[in-house]
């Protein structure tokens, strides 16, 4: 997710990488913080693949800057990664919400609603933080206090999201 999140930012426009690392903290950064020993190894390999150019502009007030953009085939690959996300950017909350945070540079409102549908259909999908049998339980059924808040707050959410998706895939449905 951190490369998907480089690519995606500098496809907003050129950054040197403390302004690059400041956006991707904003983005998920309370949750999963990028350290540098990640960031700038995962820069020095988009460059060296050819995704990324940098070049060195005068600092304010302090050195020269490294000040990395997106090149076309970076680009490409962003595309790519936004049309087929793995499975676990489909399921897990964060990574689903670091896609989102860029699937509007993916041009095609088709491939953008096919996106969302997968998370639909992984939300439609009966689950549970807890099983018993092997079936989900629900918040109803939690023997504890704070299971049945942690099941409350999910289903929450969850009903929140299916609306937003169901509304989004509507919308994009329109004018294609």
């Amino acid at each position: 997710m951190l490369e998907l999140s480089i690519l995606g930012f500098l496809a907003e426009e050129p950054l040197h990488g403390y302004e690059l690392k400041e956006r991707i903290k904003a983005l998920s950064g309370h949750v999963r913080p990028v350290s540098d020993g990640a960031l700038y190894p995962a820069i020095s390999r988009l460059v060296t693949a050819g995704k990324l150019d940098q070049h060195t502009e005068e600092g304010a007030s302090a050195a020269p800057r490294r000040v990395l953009s997106l090149t076309d085939e970076g680009r490409e690959d962003l595309l790519e990664r936004l049309r087929h996300p793995k499975q676990t950017e489909i399921t897990d909350q964060v990574r689903f919400n670091t896609l989102l945070a860029f699937l509007r540079h993916l041009p095609d409102r088709r491939e953008q609603a096919a996106v969302l549908r997968r998370r639909l259909d992984f939300l439609d999908a009966p689950t549970s933080f807890f099983y018993e049998d092997g079936s989900p339980v629900r918040a109803e059924q939690a023997d504890d206090l704070f299971r049945q808040g942690m099941l409350r707050v999910a289903r929450a959410t969850g009903k929140a999201e299916r609306e937003w998706l169901t509304e989004a895939i509507a919308l994009l449905g329109q004018d294609s």
